[in-house]
């Protein structure tokens, strides 16, 4: 049971991280630039575009490492 919960710890640190990583890349791609006015939700499209971001780099990586830490069935 303790493994479990560590595991999702671990699995809920590594997706706030990247999630943490894609919205400071966001921020250098001053979306504001972009538009002559730009819209009041475009911090909040900042916010979404990172949460999708990151998840789906995190979503990446977690299935890597499950892939890897899997391969020693291979060899048995």
């Amino acid at each position: 049971m303790e493994l479990t919960g560590l595991q999702a710890l671990i699995t809920i640190v590594i997706q706030l991280g990247f999630i943490w990583i894609a919205f400071y890349a966001l921020q250098g791609l001053h979306m504001e630039r972009w538009f002559r006015r730009p819209p009041k939700t475009l911090p909040l499209l900042m916010v979404l575009l990172a949460t999708a971001l990151g998840y789906l780099n995190a979503s990446f990586l977690l299935t890597v490492l499950k892939a890897i830490r899997n391969l020693i069935y291979l060899a048995q």
